[in-house]
């Protein structure tokens, strides 16, 4: 009785050891170069001229399951680069940052290395959200321009 006690619990313990290194196998998965293959928003983007720019964003995975992201952005006709800590909390693909003000989603799709980013949070009291579809692979032609024409991250391409 004693020795299926504890090889009941051993097997527990495996158990539990192995969700463990699947949670860090996925923080690796993200980490790398991503590129933004669609993004939509609850508020108007499409006001000013031409065309958007977008950047591919970094992902590395840091200690106890936390990620940094850094994005680039156009703003005022110069280029400009920010770095996030997302911070894991205890439900899966769910982490916060600025201080617990946004809630950012990641969830894997069926496509081979693509991923969703949802991003919720209050801005001068109102909500907004954010959703961007990454994959790791650019799409030809639709980030190109963008950097040739901004002159911008050339150390990206």
């Amino acid at each position: 009785m004693r020795n299926l006690l504890l090889t009941v619990l051993l097997l527990g313990l495996v158990t539990v050891l192995k969700a463990q290194e699947v949670s860090s196998d996925y923080q690796e998965e993200l980490s790398g170069t991503w590129y933004v293959k669609a993004m939509v928003c609850d508020n108007n983007r499409t006001e000013g001229k031409g065309p958007k720019k977008v950047f591919p964003m970094t992902v590395t995975a840091l200690e106890e399951g936390d990620l940094e992201v850094e994005i680039t952005f156009w703003k005022k006709n110069q280029c400009h680069k920010k770095k996030i800590v997302m911070h894991k909390t205890d439900e899966p693909g769910k982490y916060t940052a600025f201080k617990g003000k946004k809630v950012i989603y990641i969830h894997e799709l069926p496509v081979k290395d693509h991923y969703i980013f949802y991003c919720e949070g209050r801005l001068q009291g109102k909500l907004h959200r954010k959703g961007k579809l990454v994959g790791e692979e650019p799409q030809k032609g639709l980030l190109e321009g963008n950097w040739e024409a901004s002159g911008c991250c050339s150390d990206r391409m």
